[in-house]
């Protein structure tokens, strides 16, 4: 599959917030409870450091996105932090690993020395996949630390990787 990944812009604003709402509703992954409406979207993607969307190269169409943002402040201002979204009927076409490898490019190219993941989820058997083949670190669990959609709770295993 042919994809694209390139800045956010006004003009993508309902597509991704539809993708990032299907992973909210989802109760899976992500720790936001409360979806995006066009307005708090339009904010919330133009507000992080980057937001890049993945879109078909043939039809333009947005298959997924991901934002990247500090992680922390001052002395520990270098860490960043990035959430993935693929749409449902896209999953397992590789579009993760290519927004994920994207991800780890800019936050350098913005000057950042770390990429840290505080919490993928223990069930996330994807996620868990692709940051070991891309060389990310296991830092530890943290029991029962994501509360899932049903109500009951998960691990977290938190990542890095260092952005040589």
């Amino acid at each position: 599959m042919n994809v694209d990944i390139r800045e956010f812009t006004d003009n993508d604003v309902d597509a991704a917030t539809a993708v990032w709402n299907e992973v909210v509703k989802d109760g899976q992954a992500f720790p936001q409870e409360e979806t995006l409406d066009r307005a708090s979207g339009a904010e919330f993607f133009k507000s992080q450091s980057f937001t890049g969307v993945a879109c078909g190269a043939d039809t333009g169409e947005i298959l997924g996105l991901y934002i990247l943002h500090p992680n922390n402040v001052g002395r520990c201002g270098h860490i960043c932090n990035a959430s993935y979204a693929v749409r449902s009927d896209m999953r397992g076409r590789h579009i993760g690993e290519m927004l994920v490898t994207h991800c780890m490019k800019k936050a350098k190219e913005i000057g950042f020395g770390i990429l840290q993941f505080n919490a993928v989820v223990r069930t996330n058997e994807s996620a868990l996949a692709l940051y070991k083949k891309l060389g990310f670190t296991q830092l530890g669990v943290i029991p029962r630390g994501f509360r899932v959609k049903d109500g009951h709770y998960e691990d977290i295993i938190p990542h890095y990787i260092e952005l040589n």
